[in-house]
């Protein structure tokens, strides 16, 4: 699975309470999230986010509550991808399991700047940022993990396979 996009930079520590703010949560329809994503840390951040668009942020991103309006949010407003130095663990479940991939990469993180274009291929762990002609290298998501993201998220995975019969292939 490959992604291309535009790279929104961030820090370190970003909580889910600046992803989405608090005061949304009771907003289940996730196009309508997506409007208030970021806006506590970025206000500009959804006029410029484009369909494809790809974060890269520092160490912890998503620590804080473990609601799952954050990644939610993010893959609503066009985001294909993560990659960060860390995630909160929670984050980085409750972002497989709605079908958003995310990946650790110290170097990306710290040699990747705000507008550089990357490509990820997801199966691979490879980033290249075009932008600056350099290739980082993360853990590749694993097959059946890949089938999950493609699928949609945990949900629409287990449809899929209850749909054709059950059994884990």
């Amino acid at each position: 699975m490959k992604l291309k996009g535009k790279v929104h930079k961030y820090g370190a520590d970003i909580n889910t309470d600046v992803i989405i703010p608090a005061r949304y949560l009771n907003i289940s329809d996730p196009g309508e999230l997506a409007k208030h994503c970021m806006e506590d840390i970025d206000r500009e951040f959804i006029g410029r986010v484009q369909p494809g668009d790809i974060i890269v942020a520092d160490t912890n991103f998503g620590c804080g509550s473990s609601r799952e309006h954050a990644p939610l949010a993010l893959k609503a407003a066009g985001i294909s991808c993560i990659i960060a130095r860390s995630f909160a663990r929670i984050f980085f479940r409750n972002a497989l399991n709605i079908g958003l991939p995310i990946l650790e990469c110290d170097e990306a993180a710290g040699k990747t700047d705000a507008s550089d274009i990357l490509e990820v291929e997801l199966s691979r762990g490879e980033i290249v940022n075009t932008t600056k002609g350099v290739t980082f290298k993360a853990e590749p998501i694993p097959s059946f993990m890949l089938e999950l993201i493609e699928a949609g998220g945990l949900i629409e995975y287990t449809k899929r396979k209850l749909a054709a019969g059950g059994g884990r292939s």
